[in-house]
């Protein structure tokens, strides 16, 4: 190994602003880095969440971003890196948008990473942990249900948060801050409801890696917009969905899609209260949508 190498020291990419980066070591020292040209000339950006190798610089001097080691997982919107653990967050008001959350499950899935869905302000709705729970059931997504106020449900979401690089994810307004403020002690400003469309104002406006006690938290905004990947074969939109997999192989067509196909494992599973009916349409259309963007992949 080279001098320069062995001088180097890894750390986490945390916040990144105006060309310039922050990056915390495993000691908690952070360290204001630049960026090398050769990132540049890669068509590399560094991402929030990255893990580097970085020359920390001397004085009042920067440091530099030396190289970004490879990532586990990468998100275009927002962008950030190395995301283990998504958190899609839900609550009774805004009405929660459950195609929305279908979506970025298929997304997460797809990039190896684990989900929790977290239901928030149960003062508003006792009942929506356990739709949520029915809705869910096989998707191999447990299902907390919290109160930020209240600090109910907090510690044994903090135990399933611990060792993994999360983010959450959800609807404007379903109180994302709220519950990043209770779960680490920070203060996040968070938005109001407005009442006339049911809707919050999104109030982050750039990622940033927040760390306390073990739990690392990106607070992002944006994650909302995911949509399901480009070329994405409409055949395998199915995998995605655990629940489906004890029925594979036992449908009278090979492959089935599980689109009412005659002698369909998965529809007569519906129809046997095994899989629920809203899960499974909601499946279909967006079944639809990715047959739609496959036969225009060429355009």
């Amino acid at each position: 190994m080279s001098e320069q190498a062995q001088a180097l020291q890894q750390g986490t990419l945390i916040r990144g602003m105006g060309g310039f980066y922050t990056v915390c070591a495993p000691d908690g020292k952070s360290y204001t880095l630049r960026c090398k040209k050769k990132f540049r000339h890669q068509h590399i950006s560094p991402l929030v969440g990255d893990e580097v190798l970085f020359s920390p610089g001397e004085g009042e001097e920067h440091g530099w971003v030396e190289e970004i080691l490879p990532r586990k997982t990468e998100c275009i919107r927002p962008p950030v890196a190395n995301v283990s653990l998504l958190l899609i967050v839900l609550c009774p008001t805004p009405a929660p948008d459950f195609l929305l959350v279908d979506r970025l499950m298929v997304r997460a899935r797809r990039q190896g990473m684990k989900i929790l869905l977290v239901v928030t302000k149960g003062d508003l709705d006792s009942d929506l942990p356990e739709q949520v729970r029915r809705q869910y059931a096989g998707s191999d997504a447990a299902v907390y249900a919290v109160c930020a106020e209240t600090g109910e449900g907090l510690a044994e979401l903090k135990q399933a948060m611990a060792g993994e690089l999360c983010c959450m994810a959800g609807q404007s307004g379903v109180g994302k801050s709220t519950l990043l403020n209770a779960l680490l002690g920070v203060q996040q400003e968070t938005g109001e409801i407005s009442e006339k469309i049911q809707r919050g104002k999104n109030t982050t406006r750039h990622a940033e890696l927040l760390m306390k006690d073990g739990i690392r938290v990106l607070d992002t905004a944006g994650f909302s917009l995911l949509e399901l990947e480009d070329g994405m074969e409409p055949i395998t939109l199915k995998d995605e969905y655990p629940e489906f997999g004890e029925y594979e192989g036992l449908c009278r067509f090979t492959p089935c899609y599980h689109d009412r196909e005659p002698g369909c494992a998965v529809t007569a599973a519906c129809e046997a209260g095994k899989i629920d009916p809203d899960r499974l349409s909601r499946y279909r259309q967006l079944l639809n949508e990715v047959r739609e963007a496959w036969r225009g992949r060429y355009d």
